[in-house]
């Protein structure tokens, strides 16, 4: 694992955005929730853009064999929640591969079998109808959109039981100072509580007021 991608591992997506908030930057995938919680995904993105089927039918996982061991899957289904994109099939599939998991504009289905192989997935829900002949794939490690923010491919993703953050890659250092600073501060206040300063005076000596503010320019 690349030293960026196991220090992002160790942070939650709260200070994630809030580091992304001081630098102005939009990251949070409003919507996208765990469909089991206490499982966490980190890494690179591998997109995958569908599109509604007309005469075109095309396939709807085929693209898993291209997947890299350690990336994540983020899938722009555009948010539908009529049909599903992923289920324990791919689920198996992308585990044996090495897959870190799978982030979905959209929704999923195989809960059970989900659950019990423990493949981590976020989305916005689940239904039990297939995307086959209603959706299909038509580009794969493209620009693509969950949430109405833009995901590209290498992009740094992490995923946690509450929700899920996606970070530019060529902002990845920067945020995950931010980040960790942010971190390092909140621990502190923690600290400085439990040796019986009050809530108010701990987060003015550690300036966590000021943590998230925005940058000026």
């Amino acid at each position: 694992m690349e030293d960026q991608i196991r220090r992002l591992k160790e942070l939650d997506t709260t200070c994630v955005s809030d580091a992304m908030d001081k630098l102005g930057v939009e990251c949070c995938l409003y919507g996208i929730k765990p469909v089991q919680r206490g499982q966490k995904l980190c890494g690179r993105a591998y997109t995958v853009h569908y599109m509604p089927c007309g005469a075109v039918k095309g396939t709807v996982g085929d693209f898993l064999d291209d997947g890299q061991p350690g990336q994540v899957v983020v899938i722009d289904n555009a948010g539908r929640m009529d049909c599903t994109v992923w289920g324990d099939i791919m689920a198996k599939t992308a585990k044996a591969a090495g897959i870190e998991g799978t982030v979905i504009d959209g929704i999923c289905r195989d809960i059970p079998a989900v659950l019990e192989c423990g493949y981590p997935i976020f989305s916005k829900g689940y239904y039990m109808r297939t995307g086959k002949d209603r959706v299909y794939v038509d580009a794969v490690n493209v620009p693509v959109q969950v949430s109405d923010i833009e995901v590209r491919p290498g992009d740094a993703v992490l995923g946690d039981d509450t929700g899920v953050v996606v970070i530019p890659a060529d902002m990845l250092e920067q945020v995950l100072a931010i980040a960790e600073e942010i971190d390092r501060k909140e621990q502190q206040v923690l600290k400085l509580v439990a040796e019986g300063h009050k809530l108010k005076e701990a987060r003015a000596m550690t300036g966590y007021h000021h943590l998230q503010t925005k940058q000026q320019k």
